[in-house]
């Protein structure tokens, strides 16, 4: 295959443990002369200051999926029924307290993101099945089930004008699963979820950025 782009996660994945942004990984990302979009569940205006930071040309791919912006300043794309994962809140708090909190609600237009004070296997025996719940280790999310990173590649790449298949996606988590599916080249760096390792194409030995480092340097010969 020809890489031709590369959609990528940003905490766990280009970050070290502590979730500070690995230098040698963003470099290694400077260094390339395709586009490069980052993948990830937190909030657009949080992806577009690391954008800026990482050195990228803003093309991204925000909360989970529901979220697509191919510039900085340019036009935002949405998926997801936000409305539907209100009643989703709604009922969690009904049936598990009102200790259940939510993270960034001002700036989230597709789903909602929660604090991890709570067991994401017994909310989604609540919220219905229009409604997954995903834990991505940093926040448990409520969004649409027809939306995910998957869902964004094949979006973003649509725009873009490149097949969802020429992208390389590197990835960390559970929700990073349908990114990997829909690109041509997956890889789980090594701190990754277990059930994404098990669907990647490489897992890197290395962890966090070190591991993306890994993965450029494995990539190279189809760039």
């Amino acid at each position: 295959m020809i890489v031709k782009a590369i959609a990528i996660d940003i905490d766990g994945t280009l970050t070290h443990k502590n979730r500070s942004i690995d230098c040698r990984a963003v470099a290694c990302l400077r260094s390339l002369d395709i586009p490069i979009v980052l993948a990830t569940g937190n909030v657009l205006c949080f992806a577009r200051a690391a954008a800026k930071l990482i050195g990228t040309d803003g093309q991204i791919i925000a909360e989970n999926g529901g979220v697509i912006s191919l510039e900085y300043d340019g036009t935002e794309y949405y998926d997801g029924d936000i409305d539907a994962c209100e009643h989703a809140f709604d009922a969690l708090t009904e049936h598990l307290g009102t200790h259940i909190q939510k993270l960034d609600s001002e700036y989230r237009k597709t789903e909602i993101a929660l604090r991890r004070n709570f067991d994401a296997l017994d909310a989604r025996q609540i919220v219905g099945e229009d409604i997954d719940v995903v834990d991505s280790g940093y926040a448990i999310h409520l969004k649409s089930k027809d939306v995910d990173k998957g869902t964004g590649l094949f979006r973003i790449a649509d725009l873009m004008g490149i097949d969802a298949s020429d992208f390389a996606a590197i990835g960390d988590s559970a929700n990073d699963l349908q990114l990997l599916a829909a690109a041509g080249f997956g890889v789980a760096v090594g701190n990754a979820d277990p059930a994404l390792k098990g669907a990647a194409d490489l897992v890197t030995a290395a962890e966090y950025g070190a591991g993306v480092v890994e993965a450029i340097e494995y990539l190279a010969r189809w760039m």
